[in-house]
This record gives C-alpha cells, structure tokens and sequence, in this order.
C-alpha cells in the first residue's frame, strides 16, 4: 500500500474522473481536504429503517431486509427480471425493481439485510427503488466490512459524481489508512486547556466511530481546528495593521466639528454620543483607525460618519465617502450638504469663514462637473469627497486623504477599497459602514481583524413600521394593497413601489431610457437550496411594466408616478429624486437604487413586488425607507406562489423588525458563503465545519478566538508551531491571501 499525505493530489487515491467531480462540487482536490468531508448522519446497522416515512423523490440510504424475491420472464425481450420486497419489521415494505436479475438473484435472498441507495418512485400506487445500488452486511469480502459492520456506526456522505455512499465511505477510509502522518496544528496546551481530541483521533472518531462511541467529540474539534486557523489569519492581519503608522487627527477647538455640533435641530442619541468619542479617540491615534460601523436602519450612522470625516478636517486633512450607487453618492451629497448648510460653502459666497467644500465625483457626471470636482480634491479645497468607484480612479487625487468611509461595504471588493485607500500620503483611517446588522459570529469570523461597534438605539421621532404578507394571486388583495397607496397619498403622504427588474421602457415613451437595460436585474438573489428557489417560472415584474399598471389603476387616477432606477442618466436620477423629496411624486417605481440612504420622511408606505426574489437583510433594507417622519410606516411584501423556504423568509421579515435577529435569520438561510473571500455566498465554503448559526459554535469561535490572538501576540510568524503555519497556508489560496492582505 502506498502512503499519501495531507498534501497529496486526490489522484493518487482516486479515477481523474472522481477527483475533478470532487474538486469541482466539494472544493476538495487533496487528501487532506476529502478527509474534512464529514458525514451527514450515521446508520446503526443493526437497526432497519422505518419505511413508512419515504416518500416519493426521496434519495435515500436506508437499512432492510429481503423478505421475497421473485424472478419472471421479460416480456418484450431475452432476460429475466428480479422483484424484490423489503421489510423494516414493522410491517412496512418496499418494492425494488431489476431489469436484469443477473448478478442479483444470489445474492437478494429472503433473509438477506443490507444497505441500498436510490430514489423512491412508485409504480401501481407502491414506491419501489429501481435498479438500486446495494450492499449486504452478510456479504462475504475481504477487506473485513462485515466485522465493521458488527461494531460500527455507518456513516453517510454527501455524494458527487460516480461517487455513491458506499464508494465515497470506502474512498475515505482508504484516504484515512493511507495517510502516514497528520499535522497538528493546535499547539499542545490549547489541546489540553480546551480539552481536545488529537486530530487522527478526531477524524478515526468522526469517520468510523465504534457503536459504543459518538462522533461529537471527533466533530467538536475538526470545528476548533477551523475555527483556530481563521482566527490565526485575523489576528496576523490585526497584527501586521497594528505596524502601520498614520497620522494622527484632531479636531480643532472653534473647527467644523464644534460649530456643526452647535447647530444640530436635534438631540444626539447616547449611542451615537459614544461612538462618536470613541471614533475621536481612535483619529488621534497614530495607528490608522480600521473600524466597522454596523447599526440598525434608521439609526444615524451617517451623522456619526459627518462627525468623523468634520473631525478629519478640522486636522488639516480630508475624508473621501465611497457609495455603491449614484442614486446614494448624490442622497449622501444631497443631505450632507443641506445639514451643513454655509459650512460647506467654503471659499464661495455666503459661505462660512471656517467652511469646507463639500463634491460629488460620479462616473457619469459632464465633464465640467467632474473637471471640477478633480481639481477641488487635488487643491486640497474640497474637504469631503463623495463619490462612486469613480473615487478609486487611478487620476483621482487628494491634497491629504485623512478618512476614507466606506457606505455598505458589501458592495465593494477588497481591490476597490484598497484603492482608495491608497491615495493618502500616509495610511488614511478608514471606516467601513453596514446598515445590515451582523451577528455576533459572523463578526468574529470575517471581520475579526476589525474593531467593531454597534449602533442599536433609533432616533427620537421614528414611527413603527407595519409589515404583511400580500398573495398576488389573490386580485381582491391586489386590489386592496393599491387602495391603500391611494389613501396614504390622499392624506398628504408618499409611497414607493419597489420592482426587481428595470424591465423594457415602452418604445416613444417619455419614460424610456437605454432599451439594452431589458435584461437588467437590480435585486439581491437569495441563495437557493438545492433549487427549491431557484429561476421563477414567471418573469419578475419590471419598473416600466409596473408604472405603466399604477398609471391605468383607477385607483391611483390622478395620483404623480415617478420612475427610477440605476439605469437612468444622472440628470434624471437626480431630477427625480429631488422631486419625490420634495412631493411632488407621490408614488416612486424603483428598483432597489432606494434600498439604503435615500431618506424621505413623508414616505409612509412602501409595495415590494416579487418579494420572493429578495432576501432578509434587503427587505428589512428596503423597509426601513418608510416611518423616516412622524408617521407610522406600511410595508407591504406582494408575492406569487413563493416556495417554502421563500415563505419563511417573508414570514421572518413580516413578524420580526429587530434586525439583528433578522441578520441571524439571514445568515440561517443564506449560509455562511466563503467568508475569506470575495464570494459572500455559494455552494463551496471556506467554512465546512462551523455553523454560524449555533449558539454551540459560537462558543467554540470565541474560544478559538482568544487562544488564537494570544498565540500571535507571542509569536505572529508561527516560527514556533510550523504545523499551524502549513495549515495557514493551505486555507488560504493566492486570491484569498491577497484579499486578507490588502483587505
């Protein structure tokens, strides 16, 4: 027998064929990583399955016993076919089908228990296993599977390719013989102070426990091991930005900041009180502040940014706010502006003696306005910079680029960030945004090399939000959701209507725009499971289809219209936005451009059509854009025949408005995705073993967590625990390497 390694290819142990199907639906291409292919479940092979609970499309794995076996002549051709009935004991049978009894019929004898693996059809009103493949537990072999049988759990894997149950148990037990030596990468007293397993131990437990035995341990700390080495890669990261020197920034006594404070209508909250001194602080240190921001919506993160980027400048420096959209670089611009009123009329008239420029860089700005805005961030004039990816531009320059902000950092990759990043003399601080609130775990997880804080408490004067489930196959409830825009709007309030797709301006429209944009979707898939919603059959509804509806309602007659989506020439985005702000629209169409920033306090009800497209995180998004004023908000999920899971998640979303629990309910649904890197969602996971939905694997993060960021603090090279460097260095490939790096 030939040894392997942790780092041999799979085709030292497999067909090409088997090891490209794993590499390419399991992420798995050495030996080292099939054996972190846990099972799904195990079998007591003593124990028959209860066959009463198959159903029909069922692919099962099932424990049986032959109670007949039949053999009759083919009618339509040479041969003969076996009919097999098994049992559970119970009195409950299934039928199993061959076409070809050959090879069988020896060995399906009444009597006979085993193994069989298909899917449940059914024929004459019986289910029945059609050409199953199989695997008896008397079977004489000789590799002594029946001894294990005797004295083992069977354990049952997620199948790819050829690669059925039973070959993938006997791939991964061979794998399991074969390799010689396993690394070690938890050092010696981590193992002993948590109580741990050694790793050959865990993985002889998890892949083939005795009957008298239970894999938890096993499985306990194959999760420590992943847990361990994420947070070794953060704390390094941490480590290696804690090495970087900035410049530090103080606001200035009588500066920008203190003549803005002194003018605020309104009360700050105690959160953003505190996290604004705590912002402060970290600008005066020489270690570039690297903070994310997460809050509730609607609970004034973007005054808490204002008062960062006022304090950047106040030092001599400037702050550049990235935005993933026009439509919320010019929201961003818009109410920065108005709340600084002359401080941000700097070197114009009426402006004030200590004010600043305040500009908007876009990618489809005229050429005047963005000759303009270049100069006045190169000259130093402007000290806020608001832009789009035009800000990451390799022309674009700063005169001293003290903060970057980042708004709803998940719409960035690292690259463009960095970019920006990059265009300070000295490393800038940086602040990164998410209106969408973040579990604990995945806190720690992703963003572990960032501190961290949180802003829960809304401002006074927010309204409640109301929201229900709408079924559009129902006309009497399409007919009432209309009618209930058509009273908001007859008492003097504002409604947006929000589509997934821009869809095909009517040709000679006034409306019409770029007719390439057909096609274009302007919503957040959900992350289907095993394509139960996957593609609709139905083609979601677009902005234009939807306006021309509501424009023919009888409903709505007399009722202003407006369109709006990313597709629009700048001009008429922000046409349209300043009139909807300023009532004279009193129903706004859009795609999902109004999903974060955009802040119109008379906007009370809000229709999302095809809500089964969207996820949590952006409903809740989409939603907290009503109940912005003194009045309470509506919103209204509008759906056609939504799966199951589609249906919990508007059920999620329509009985829960915390949206941190919604995050966790988010993350329930989506899965972790690949944490390390640029995908945020997927079938192959950096993550195999944790669940970042479990209290219990929470534990087992913030244990790792602090065993892991003490080790680094001693010795951040790993020159002294060499195993934990090579697994390092195996989760990460070159792309997620360079993403951590840079991120």
């Amino acid at each position: 027998m030939v040894l392997l390694t942790e780092d041999s290819p799979l085709t030292k142990l497999v067909p090409k064929r088997d090891a490209e199907a794993l590499a390419k639906n399991k992420g798995v291409d050495t030996v080292g990583e099939l054996l972190e292919l846990v099972p799904r479940r195990y079998l007591l092979p003593n124990e028959l399955t209860d066959l009463s609970e198959l159903r029909v499309g069922d692919h099962v794995l099932i424990v049986a016993e032959v109670a007949e076996a039949t053999t009759r002549p083919m009618r339509n051709r040479r041969g003969k076919m076996l009919n097999v009935v098994l049992a559970d004991g119970s009195g409950n049978q299934l039928n199993l089908t061959f076409f070809n009894a050959y090879g069988h019929v020896g060995k399906l004898q009444p009597g006979a228990r085993g193994f069989f693996i298909g899917q449940i059809g059914s024929y004459g009103r019986k289910l029945q296993l059609t050409h199953p493949d199989y695997e008896l537990i008397e079977e004489n072999d000789s590799q002594g599977q029946v001894e294990a049988y005797r004295t083992h759990w069977v354990p049952v894997y997620s199948t790819t390719g050829k690669l059925n149950e039973f070959r993938m148990r006997r791939v991964v037990h061979s794998a399991l013989d074969r390799v010689e030596r396993l690394r070690e990468p938890l050092p010696q007293e981590v193992r002993e102070s948590r109580g741990l397993l050694g790793r050959r131990e865990a993985l002889e437990l998890v892949h083939r426990p005795l009957l008298t035995q239970v894999a938890h341990a096993g499985l306990h700390r194959l999760k420590f091991d992943e847990a361990f080495v994420l947070q070794t890669i953060l704390a390094q990261r941490r480590k290696a930005a804690e090495a970087v020197m900035g410049t530090p920034r103080h606001p200035r006594p009588g500066g920008l900041l203190a003549a803005f404070d002194a003018r605020l209508p309104f009360e700050l909250t105690d959160g953003q009180r505190g996290v604004g001194e705590l912002l402060e602080k970290e600008l005066g240190r020489e270690r570039p502040m690297h903070r994310l921001l997460q809050g509730e919506v609607g609970s004034g993160k973007t005054i808490v940014a204002l008062r960062a980027m006022l304090a950047a400048i106040d030092s001599g420096g400037q702050a550049a706010l990235l935005a993933p959209t026009e439509v919320l670089a010019a929201q961003h611009h818009r109410s920065i502006t108005a709340m600084l009123g002359d401080l941000a009329m700097g070197g114009m008239l009426g402006g004030s003696d200590i004010g600043t420029k305040v500009v908007l860089l876009t990618g489809s700005q005229s050429t005047s306005a963005r000759r303009a805005a270049l100069l006045d961030a190169a000259s130093g004039e402007a000290g806020i910079v608001v832009g789009t990816h035009a800000l990451i531009q390799k022309h674009v320059q700063f005169a001293d680029l003290a903060l970057v902000v980042v708004d709803e950092q998940h719409r960035f990759g690292v690259e463009q960030r960095d970019a920006l990043r990059e265009k300070g003399a000295r490393p800038p601080h940086v602040l990164v945004m998410t209106a969408t609130p973040i579990p604990r775990t995945v806190a720690m997880t992703v963003f572990g090399d960032m501190e961290t804080a949180t802003l829960r408490e809304l401002p006074k004067g927010r309204s409640p939000i109301t929201t229900h489930g709408v079924d559009a196959t129902k006309p009497n409830w399409v007919e009432r959701t209309w009618q209930r825009v058509a009273e908001e709007v007859a008492k003097g309030h504002q409604a947006y209507v929000v589509c997934p797709r821009i869809g095909d301006p009517d040709p000679g429209s006034v409306l019409s725009s770029d007719t390439s944009d057909e096609d274009a979707h302007d919503w957040e898939p959900v992350d289907p499971e095993d394509g139960e919603d996957g593609p609709a059959e139905k083609e979601l509804t677009g902005v234009y289809e939807m306006w021309h509806q509501l424009s023919r309602n009888p409903a709505l007659a007399g009722t202003r219209i407006g369109v709006l989506h990313g597709r629009l020439d700048p001009e008429t985005k922000e046409d349209t936005m300043r009139a909807f702000a300023a009532g004279e629209v009193d129903v706004l169409v859009a795609t999902t451009v109004i999903e974060v920033g955009v802040d119109v306090p008379n906007a009370t009800i809000m229709v999302v059509i095809d809500a089964e497209r969207f996820g949590i995180s952006q409903l809740h998004q989409l939603r907290g854009r009503v109940g912005r004023g003194s009045a309470p908000g509506l919103c209204l999920l509008m759906s056609t025949d939504p799966g199951e899971r589609a249906k919990q998640r508007l059920d999620t979303v329509a009985t829960t408005s915390d949206g941190f629990e919604l995050a966790r309910a988010d993350l329930f649904f989506r899965r972790e995705g690949d944490v390390l890197g640029a995908r945020q969602s997927g079938r192959v996971n950096s993550v195999r073993h944790l669940r970042l939905t479990r209290r219990e694997d929470e534990q087992i993060l913030a244990e790792a967590r602090e065993d892991a960021f003490a080790l680094v603090d001693a010795d951040p090279e790993l020159r002294q625990h060499p195993a934990l460097a090579a697994a390092v260095a195996t989760r990460l490939d070159e792309e997620q390497a360079a993403w951590l790096e840079r991120g």
